[in-house]
């Protein structure tokens, strides 16, 4: 029997979601909890990989099942022997054709950052941070020349895996909550950002490096048509240094209806 899942993790005390000698990674501890629940080893394959310090709000896995259990008893079950911080949130029996990976037809992700002459406190470790303050225009110009099907390769990490450097991105959303100005200082009123990447796959660090951009540009180092430069430079050294992991989430993969699987958890209405 096929199974998949849909975990939510905070990403803050593990080097990553892809399995470590250290043990300490997200894949590592849900296969320990598996294969106590089913008395028997069990390994899992994800959508998307995410890096250390990078959080999951719907990370998809799949894993062949030895023994037979109900849907409720997996999620109830696994999460008995996991973290406090990593949690399964549905499981669902799917045919053997289905796929984690291979089988989504796009990955999000999302990126909340606060904007404040203070640095984070309460939400340390969940948000990036910026100390001057973003112009939205700026880097609403600045995604469109990042839209549709790209080489990616002055966004790539020099150890990415993947096979070929060349990506579709779908959609770019910013928002910003109100400004407080009674909370500002020297002039810089603090709010919170949210970016949405929506796209076919992302290579190692790419949104972080996306990201990395985007602030130089927000705060008017660069103007928005350097992102075009960067993009088509394809080199990593043309590029802003990497962005914090802090504020990144894992939004999840997208599926195709007939699979049944949910696209949100409730923890999506937190990060919202």
């Amino acid at each position: 029997m096929r199974i998949a899942l849909g975990i939510t993790y905070n990403g803050q005390a593990y080097q990553g979601w892809q399995s470590q000698p250290s043990g300490n990674t997200v894949q590592d501890h849900l296969e320990a909890a598996l294969s106590r629940f089913a008395a028997s080893p069990l390994s899992t394959i994800c959508a998307g990989r995410t890096d250390a310090g990078v959080h999951g709000l719907m990370q998809v896995v799949h894993f062949d099942a030895p023994v037979e259990r109900t849907e409720a008893s997996w999620v109830r079950g696994t999460n008995t022997f996991l973290p406090k911080d990593i949690a399964v949130q549905w499981a669902r029996s799917v045919p053997d054709a289905f796929h984690s990976r291979a089988c989504a037809t796009s990955r999000r992700y999302g990126y909340a950052l606060l904007q404040s002459p203070v640095r984070p406190s309460v939400e340390h470790g969940r948000v990036g941070w910026v100390f001057q303050p973003l112009d939205l225009q700026a880097m609403e110009r600045a995604v469109q020349y990042l839209l549709g099907e790209h080489d990616f390769s002055s966004f790539r990490a020099a150890g990415c895996q993947a096979k070929s450097p060349v990506k579709t991105l779908y959609a770019i959303n910013i928002g910003r909550s109100a400004q407080r100005a009674s909370a500002s200082r020297d002039g810089v009123p603090s709010c919170y950002w949210r970016f949405d990447f929506q796209g076919s796959a992302f290579l190692h660090h790419m949104i972080r490096n996306i990201m990395g951009c985007l602030v130089v540009i927000g705060q008017g180092t660069k103007p928005p048509e350097w992102m075009q430069e960067v993009l088509d430079a394809r080199s990593r050294e043309t590029a802003a240094p990497t962005f914090s992991p802090d504020g990144l989430y894992f939004l999840g993969p997208q599926y195709d209806a007939h699979w049944g699987l949910p696209s949100e958890a409730i923890s999506f209405d937190w990060f919202a």
